[in-house]
């Protein structure tokens, strides 16, 4: 059995004991793989794209299968804001009804504002887990860092929580069907929670572009691709004749290493990106340990 929180689990095809940790070929995309022996959990539900947004709905619908769903999450559009967080000004929150899903928090602030606000003061006690998502556009590469979906997770670990971040690749000729995707984040939360998920971790979970009728390639554990991205920007005039440029970049998924979540999300699979926020080089520090710094005078 594993403990999340207040939270028994067992997975359903074993007898009591501790979860092995899966290989990568254990990794489908399918029903839940545990089932709850204890009372629900309290999750933290956020996201970067606003609280209407029908990601966040639609995922929403599937975690009240797992617990009891708490939605706090920002008023407006906050995409690519990264870890920013509010400290010159107050977070105004305003309780909204969301279609006929749910009445959660809008906070006019950032994803990560979000889940310190919740924790601190809007949640009846600690969550056991916090999901942020689903985010239109993937968040693989080097946008893990611009990325306020994944800001929003990392948070959530910061503060000793487990968290997971969900993204949704998007393209012109597929149609977006967050229900599915959905459906789909759910067999792989529920995997990732049987496989074990502690307190300050969390997840990166990318799902392809693929048509609701058709199933994505598999599942892979991949390392976040570091390749760098360049971003093109166009100039242009404003009617005072002053320069002003636009980022007219477009994402794609380009050429890159094929252990990667980039290529895994190009080859249309599913992606399962562990992260940390410990951005110490532990090689270079043992490096230059070894040395002799002077205080210059």
């Amino acid at each position: 059995m594993m403990r999340i929180g207040d939270i028994v689990l067992r997975p359903t095809s074993e007898e009591p004991g501790p979860p092995a940790a899966p290989s990568a070929s254990a990794w489908v995309a399918g029903t839940a793989v545990f089932t709850i022996l204890a009372c629900p959990m309290l999750i933290l539900l956020t996201n970067d794209d606003g609280i209407r947004h029908p990601g966040l709905v639609a995922m929403y619908r599937e975690l009240t299968r797992l617990g009891e769903v708490h939605v706090v999450a920002p008023e407006t559009v906050q995409s690519a804001t990264g870890h920013g967080v509010t400290i010159s000004t107050p977070l105004l929150t305003d309780r909204v009804t969301v279609e006929d899903a749910f009445t959660g928090i809008a906070v006019d602030g950032r994803p990560a504002d979000c889940v310190k606000l919740a924790v601190a003061k809007l949640l009846p006690r600690s969550p056991d887990l916090v999901i942020s998502g689903i985010n239109s556009g993937a968040n693989v590469g080097i946008n893990v860092i611009y990325s306020g979906t994944v800001a929003a997770a990392i948070e959530a670990a910061f503060l000793g929580l487990p968290s997971i971040a969900l993204s949704l690749y998007l393209r012109k000729e597929v149609v977006t069907d967050y229900k599915v995707a959905a459906r789909r984040a759910m067999g792989v939360i529920e995997q990732i929670l049987a496989a074990g998920l502690a307190g300050g971790q969390t997840v990166s979970v990318n799902l392809p572009a693929v048509p609701a009728d058709r199933q994505p390639a598999g599942i892979r554990v991949v390392r976040q691709c570091v390749r760098p991205w360049v971003d093109n920007y166009e100039k242009r005039q404003d009617p005072r004749g002053r320069d002003y440029y636009w980022n007219s970049s477009v994402f794609t998924l380009q050429s890159t290493d094929e252990d990667t979540d980039v290529a895994a999300l190009r080859d249309q699979y599913i992606t399962v990106t562990p992260l940390q926020f410990d951005l110490t080089s532990y090689a270079r520090m043992r490096e230059w340990s070894s040395r002799e710094w002077k205080v210059s005078t």
